[in-house]
């Protein structure tokens, strides 16, 4: 039963399975979800409630541990407002767990009970080339083996424990290091607007090149920027990526809280929201 649970809940907290249960109503696999309980549940609500307790106990997955970011680090001490949050952007050869812009940017790469460390090295590497601040979230009982990472990549890497209270314990506040930013590896994360508002902004005008051409005329014309002003017009361009209404999203589960950012909701989505996880 325990393999069956851990599918049907991490199935349920995907974007995919949300907007079908907003535009469908109740599933196949929300039907399962709700027979697999030890308890009655009175509604959709409670079935998501019980369904994330269970993950907090028996199954702290991906999803458990960016929403708890996302909560703690974006609502908790920052806002919607004044702070943008991204996920899995391509970076290099790597996808980072969770960025948080604000003055600065932190990359938080994630891993859970569930994860190894295979990888680690090399995507925090990889996340020093367009971001200044990295950093790990992890368990207690992962401590001294990511110590151990930390030491050999020689950065300034940062260290948070996911305690069993779901409190964030800082070992290691990450620091700055811009040793390794690469300007090719941030112009390919910049979107075409992005990059064209950087442009406008430094020298007036965008190139009144050749389509053919423009592409690279407008990278060219990127390498004139000093380093340090071309990362900061790079967060600043990043930051405005995600925009969320912030009077709906407060009224939000905190269940559903990182689905929900990332889902670009309109007012007619938190309608059905609402509709979904209250309505009889």
């Amino acid at each position: 039963m325990g393999n069956q649970r851990e599918y049907l809940v991490s199935r349920l907290f995907s974007r995919n399975t949300i907007r079908e249960l907003l535009e469908n109503g109740p599933n196949l696999l929300f039907n399962n979800i709700i027979q697999d309980m030890d308890k009655e549940c009175n509604s959709n609500l409670e079935v998501i409630q019980e369904s994330y307790k269970w993950l907090d106990k028996s199954y702290r997955n991906e999803y458990f541990y960016k929403n708890t970011l996302l909560n703690k680090l974006l609502l908790g001490v920052h806002s919607v407002n004044t702070t943008t949050a991204l996920t899995e952007i391509p970076v290099g050869g790597a996808k980072p767990d969770f960025i948080l812009i604000n003055g600065k940017a932190i990359v938080y790469e994630i891993k859970t009970e569930l994860d190894n460390f295979e990888r680690l090295e090399r995507q925090i590497n990889e996340y020093y080339k367009a971001f200044d601040h990295v950093a790990i979230v992890t368990y207690m009982r992962n401590i001294d083996a990511v110590l151990s990472k930390i030491s050999c990549i020689d950065k300034p890497v940062g260290l948070f424990i996911l305690q069993k209270n779901n409190r964030l314990k800082t070992i290691i506040k990450p620091s700055e290091y811009r040793k390794d930013i690469d300007r090719e590896v941030i112009f390919k994360i910049l979107r075409k607007k992005e990059y064209e508002n950087i442009i406008k902004c430094n020298f007036g005008e965008l190139p009144e090149v050749s389509q053919f051409e423009y592409y690279d005329e407008c990278k060219r014309l990127s390498y004139e920027i000093s380093l340090d002003k071309f990362y900061l017009d790079f967060l600043k361009e990043l930051k405005k990526r995600v925009k969320v209404k912030e009077d709906y999203f407060k009224l939000v589960p905190k269940e559903l809280k990182f689905l929900v950012y990332f889902m670009d909701f309109k007012i007619g989505d938190y309608q059905l929201l609402k509709q979904f996880l209250y309505g009889k």
